[in-house]
């Protein structure tokens, strides 16, 4: 089979499109022929060796990739038969191996994908739409709310604008360029607002004003000076939802926080949502796929996607870093 290979940790360009074996599926695993494999933000960290909560491999060569979709060809020792041949969706975890013509997964962790999605669109909601999931759990929306969400062009920003939007929320677009802020736009915003020009929280706060409201969350995954910007939009009760901090570097590790006395000041909450909170909220990883898929296949939500071939994964890795992507990234073989 052809896979993108890492044989040393560095920069997009060391991700490699090469023929290997073939793997073989274990004991209660499946073999899957891959038809889409998810690109997250994450996998450019660990290609560069990133050390922390999520240690990238010990061994190399590796094959990256913990998202994919495709069809069940072939079945370990003792898996369950009528896998065999189901369109199926699963994240792998930190274990490697996506971003490739096959691989190998436990059949627990496997998902029929709903008729009505494509493989891409599968893999978005697995991994990314479960994330959204998990975060939502830590906000009421309806029509008295008002949401501002950065990097809303992206693939979880997509996703919390068409909730807040079902919810009767008003609804508050964050991106960086005009192609971004029209399908910020296109996709329901009722406002999309470019925050790389210095006006941006003028324009929010006078569309605020004539709403007679002030914002009552931002959905943070940037940090740094645009998520303050946004956070100081923010009405007394109002919340500060952090989970991520891309616009300081992933690799930097930094979010953005407040002291405790910033926040009574405020009279404003700030809390992270990512990690073992939102797993526990949510009955487990599992629980938060199966809310993702369905939420998809009831046409409720519409994951964005740019699919690259899977030969060009340096260049989807370069592109995500720049933040010249739109929506899930995901490679195709």
């Amino acid at each position: 089979m052809h896979a993108i290979r890492l044989h040393a940790f560095g920069p997009a360009e060391n991700l490699t499109y090469e023929r290997t074996e073939d793997p073989v599926p274990a004991p209660g695993q499946v073999r899957i022929a891959v038809a889409a494999a998810g690109v997250h933000l994450l996998d450019t960290a660990l290609r560069e060796g990133m050390t922390g909560p999520y240690p990238a491999p010990a061994e190399l060569p590796t094959i990256p990739g913990r998202e994919v979709a495709g069809t069940v060809e072939s079945l370990g020792e003792g898996t369950d038969p009528a896998w065999l041949g189901k369109r199926v969706v699963a994240h792998i975890g930190m274990a490697p191996g996506g971003y490739a013509e096959l691989t190998v997964v436990d059949a627990d962790k496997l998902h029929e994908i709903p008729a009505g999605l494509d493989e891409g669109e599968a893999v978005a909601m697995i991994g990314t739409g479960r994330t959204a999931m998990g975060i939502l759990q830590f906000t009421e929306l309806g029509p008295d709310s008002v949401a501002i969400v950065p990097a809303a062009a992206g693939g979880i920003g997509t996703l919390l604008v068409q909730y807040a939007k079902n919810a009767g929320a008003t609804v508050v677009g964050l991106a960086g360029g005009p192609a971004k802020v029209a399908a910020v736009r296109a996709n329901g915003a009722d406002l999309a607002v470019d925050y790389t020009l210095p006006d941006w929280p003028r324009q929010v706060r006078e569309h605020l004003d004539e709403l007679g409201r002030g914002a009552t969350v931002v959905y943070d995954s940037v940090g740094g000076v645009t998520a303050r910007a946004a956070v100081g939009l923010l009405a007394k009760g109002g919340q500060h939802v952090v989970f991520g901090w891309s616009g300081e570097g992933l690799h930097d590790g930094r979010a953005l926080t407040f002291t405790p006395e910033e926040l009574a000041e405020r009279g404003i909450t700030s809390e992270g949502v990512l990690g073992p909170v939102m797993m526990q909220r949510a009955g487990g990883l599992r629980a938060l796929e199966d809310r993702a898929l369905a939420e998809a296949a009831s046409g409720r939500l519409r994951p964005a996607v740019q699919r690259y071939p899977l030969a060009e994964a340096a260049a989807a890795h370069r592109a995500l870093e720049s933040r010249g992507t739109m929506g899930k990234v995901v490679l195709v073989p």
